[in-house]
């Protein structure tokens, strides 16, 4: 928490160029049977932390219903920029997605190259 809030003064109140927050939701786009999350605050990449696979993610349909997707970190071919592709065979029509949409989530892993993870978040407004 301590380092969070040091990098926060340091970009807010010395204008330095440090990362000064993990990756956060900005925005969704819906591709055939997968939603495409694109985020503010990647700094130099989007990692998984500790591991392979992707943890946190749900998605639902138009009922609403949410089940565990498979995510992977992809890159979008006309400006290289690192997306989360979410998906489950389940649900061929994907309306929504969360993360880390919990009392008390754990396992996530989602986090920048900088070593800050992502925030929370649903695509339902």
């Amino acid at each position: 928490l301590g380092r969070r809030l040091a990098l926060l003064a340091l970009h807010n109140d010395y204008e330095q160029k440090v990362e000064p927050s993990g990756p956060l939701y900005k925005s969704f786009n819906i591709e055939g049977n997968t939603i495409l999350i694109d985020f503010d605050h990647i700094g130099s990449g989007l990692m998984v932390k500790g591991g392979t696979d992707l943890h946190g993610f749900a998605i639902a349909g138009e009922d609403g219903d949410y089940v565990w997707a498979d995510a992977k970190i992809i890159t979008r071919a006309q400006d290289g920029k690192p997306l989360i592709e979410v998906s489950n065979r389940l649900i061929p029509e994907p309306k929504s997605v969360r993360y880390g949409w919990a009392d008390n989530p754990v396992s996530l892993n989602l986090y920048n190259r900088e070593g800050l993870p992502a925030s929370p978040f649903s695509t339902v407004k």
